[in-house]
């Protein structure tokens, strides 16, 4: 299907160019079709981008559905955040910096929506762990899951550990393990260690 197509594509090159330098003719050049066949699908650009974000984070949805739900609270979490640095850092920066700037309506529409979706996931993660005995009883889950938020948009949308040249993986281990790593009890640590074992082999 056409729309689709269009849909895939522009996706690509918005996260590989960025939002600013992905115009409407460089996304019909790629195709092979005339702007007024894309117009028949999209009134504009920003109607293109935001069901191109819509795509974006279903995507990121269905990877994080995929994940074993049999796994330990604690190696759930770590692979959830695993996934999202893997498909994050193959992201170009200058997006997410487009977006907010150039589109801050929609990034804030964007991320209100994925919230509803995605923080319940999260929660029901951390509160299981709890439940297991891998995560301490005394953390307020919505707090713990809003600064590990906040420290992953810093490791995947911003230039602060860029000079530090580490791979997605050791990035992880450096920053977001360590705040799950906090969460956990003598038990959860265990748990945890074991599957960085695992992802390391």
């Amino acid at each position: 299907m056409m729309k689709t197509e269009i849909l895939e594509v522009s996706l690509r090159q918005f996260l590989q160019y960025g939002i600013r330098d992905t115009s409407v003719q460089k996304i019909v050049d790629g195709l092979g079709i005339s702007t007024k066949t894309f117009y028949k699908y999209f009134k504009n650009k920003e109607e293109l981008l935001a069901d191109a974000l819509d795509l974006y984070f279903n995507q990121q949805y269905q990877d994080f559905r995929k994940l074993n739900v049999a796994q330990n609270a604690a190696a759930r979490f770590f692979d959830i955040w695993l996934t999202s640095i893997d498909v994050s850092y193959q992201v170009n920066k200058v997006f997410f910096h487009d977006l907010y700037y150039y589109y801050p309506d929609l990034a804030a529409r964007s991320n209100a929506t994925n919230s509803g979706r995605f923080t319940p996931e999260f929660l029901n993660v951390i509160n299981r762990g709890i439940k297991e005995g891998l995560f301490r009883k005394d953390i307020i889950p919505e707090v713990v899951l809003e600064s590990i938020f906040v420290l992953y948009t810093a490791v995947v949308r911003a230039e602060h550990f860029k000079a530090f040249n580490l791979s997605p993986y050791d990035l992880l281990l450096n920053t977001i393990a360590l705040a799950i790593r906090g969460i956990c009890t003598h038990e959860g640590s265990i748990a945890l260690d074991e599957q960085i074992s695992i992802r390391s082999l």
